[in-house]
């Protein structure tokens, strides 16, 4: 008489099992509708559930124009996904009594300096893992970005960065700060957070194709090409070495991988196969709140329901749909990434593409919409709507920095008057040359990537002409500014783009 019972749980398990199955090829097709619409070259999602990979696929293809597919193992950056990977290595070394959350950071770098010598003495290990440092979002990049400097060289010119907030009292994305944590890390272990973070989660987790630096690339099959968006077209670009921000936003992986990062994560710190990376205390401390956003009310309108919004430590924490969502974006010279994490449902998802299009945001809010069966709104619509719009504002802007220009105009000084050496604390020297074919030159020393000639704009301005193609700016102007004399004295940059901050550069002649 049991039987039927019996009959019953099993086609009930099959049916769960086959109806899992059809999601997943549901949701793979409308990936690929979604890819070819926002004009994606190609792209990789995992879904996660319950312990299970539900989902590792790849879409489109590792260059626009080129025939080899994307695949669940394809490499792409995740940037600044590495900042949870960073706080896990400095959560296993507290619970290993090596260090602990609330040390001053120069109990371990004696030397490290902000601009004011109570933020100095004040900062702890935590401080540098939830961006209330007193430093603005994306304040000092410019100090790491293309450059030669090592992480330890561009740690010892974060004191020359001006602060945008009081220490601890408000919020500024620091990639700076966890550039700081790294070398936390070295300091404490003799490591550097590559080796650690490679000998205690990469390895542990099987994550044979996880790598840490540009430079493992040519040992490399399937690796997905970076692009820049230009038009309706797409631009491939090199990947660009991150070597000495490694910590702030490094890794290299796939989704296949980050499936086995995201169970670890969900699984309060054991792995799927058994192993106990950290404990569930710890990860309580990573998804506290340590620094808390206020909502308002255009906030809440945009995400329906949403009641809280905070940065922990490496993750970000809001609420959606009556459940508590942790998650983190990448942006990469070429790619983008974005991981979510539902606990409640042990539920993750990981998104990485080739092409600095912002799909990964919305398409993650889909696919949670069709896990709690309760669409919000047509996230994909909503935000290739915004997609759009953001691209069209950016080409008006740059058209009306174009349009603005007075022709026929003229400098009030001859152009060898200005060659010579502009020193910026924060930045370092700069040089102004005569090339080869008597233009201008304007050269970074230690960025020589960023190296550019120079063409007369208008009035005291020349536009810059960068030598090589860079995925977050392209138009920028550079004017030298004289003293009342008539005599160039500095260098003034306006490069418009949202991440590399040349305006920060304050570069004043130097006697040669």
């Amino acid at each position: 008489m049991f039987k039927p019972v019996i009959l019953l749980i099993l086609l009930s398990f099959f049916t769960q099992a086959l109806d899992a199955q059809l999601d997943a090829a549901q949701l793979s097709q409308r990936i690929e509708e979604e890819r070819r619409a926002w004009d994606v070259p190609g792209m990789a999602v995992a879904v996660v559930k319950d312990g299970k990979v539900l989902l590792a696929s790849g879409y489109g293809h590792l260059q626009d124009n080129l025939t080899e597919e994307v695949n669940e193992h394809t490499l792409f950056a995740i940037a600044s996904n590495t900042k949870a990977f960073v706080s896990a290595a400095i959560a296993m070394l507290v619970e290993e009594g090596a260090i602990r959350w609330d040390d001053p950071v120069r109990r371990y770098l004696p030397d490290f300096e902000m601009g004011d010598p109570c933020v100095s003495s004040l900062m702890t290990i935590k401080d540098l893992l939830c961006h209330r440092s007193g430093l603005g979002t994306f304040s000092g990049d410019v100090i790491w970005y293309k450059s030669t400097f090592t992480a330890a060289e561009a740690v010892k010119r974060i004191s020359a960065v001006p602060p945008a907030f009081q220490f601890r009292n408000g919020y500024g994305y620091s990639n700076l700060m966890f550039i700081t944590a790294g070398e936390v890390i070295r300091a404490v272990t003799g490591l550097s957070w590559a080796e650690f973070v490679e000998s205690r989660i990469f390895n542990p987790l099987d994550m044979t194709r996880t790598l840490t630096s540009v430079s493992q690339l040519g040992e490399q099959t399937n690796v997905a090409s970076p692009h820049k968006p230009d038009g309706e077209t797409h631009i491939p670009i090199p990947w660009v070495n991150w070597d000495n921000m490694g910590a702030a936003g490094g890794i290299i992986s796939s989704v296949n991988d980050l499936s086995k990062w995201m169970i670890l994560q969900l699984q309060g710190g054991v792995s799927v196969t058994g192993d106990t990376l950290f404990q569930p205390t710890s990860q309580d401390v990573m998804w506290t709140p340590h620094n808390s956003f206020t909502v308002s009310s255009g906030a809440r309108n945009f995400f329906p329901g949403r009641h809280f919004s905070a940065y922990s430590l490496g993750w970000s924490l809001a609420d959606y749909q009556g459940r508590m969502l942790v998650s983190h974006g990448g942006g990469y010279d070429g790619m983008y990434s974005r991981v979510l994490l539902v606990p409640d449902e042990q539920l993750g998802i990981a998104i990485l593409t080739n092409s600095m299009k912002g799909i990964s945001t919305w398409l993650g809010y889909h696919i949670l919409d069709q896990f709690f069966e309760n669409p919000v709104r047509d996230w994909m619509a909503f935000g290739l709507s915004r997609q759009q719009d953001g691209e069209r504002r950016r080409v008006e802007e740059i058209q009306k920095l174009l349009d603005s220009r007075v022709p026929e105009t003229s400098p009030d000084f001859a152009p060898t008057e200005c060659v010579g050496i502009y020193r910026c604390p924060m930045y370092g020297d700069i040089r102004i040359e005569t090339g080869e074919d008597g233009n201008l030159r304007l050269i970074f020393p230690d960025a020589p990537d960023l190296n550019a000639g120079l063409s007369h704009w208008q009035y005291n301005t020349y536009r810059i002409d960068w030598d090589q193609t860079h995925a977050w700016f392209d138009f920028g102007t550079l004017q030298f500014m004289t003293d009342h004399h008539g005599k160039v004295k500095e260098l003034s940059f306006d490069v418009p783009n949202e991440d590399i901050f040349f305006h920060e550069i304050h570069a004043k002649r130097v006697a040669e």
